[in-house]
């Protein structure tokens, strides 16, 4: 169970934007019930060092090609000036 940490009161402005004070988080996800409240949970868009699962699929499916010798030929980057 989580621990209250503050209570306040808080409006909606002109634009029906509302206003989380002292935020831990930069997103978060809403839902509204039919009664009126909201529910806010803090969103990790992008988890760090974590693969995506259609990541890892076409990571799997390009090694599968390169073993069946299903490949191009090496690729010219000399024409590109390096960029340090």
């Amino acid at each position: 169970m989580s621990t209250r940490v503050k209570v306040y009161d808080t409006q909606f402005d002109s634009k029906k934007r509302l206003t989380v004070r002292g935020s831990q988080y930069k997103y978060y996800h809403v839902e509204e019930f039919e009664d009126g409240h909201l529910e806010l949970r803090p969103r990790v868009l992008i988890e760090p060092f974590e693969i995506s699962k259609n990541t890892l699929e076409m990571v799997d499916s390009s090694v599968a090609n390169m073993q069946a010798g299903r490949v191009a030929g090496p690729v010219d980057l000399s024409k590109y000036r390096e960029i340090n």
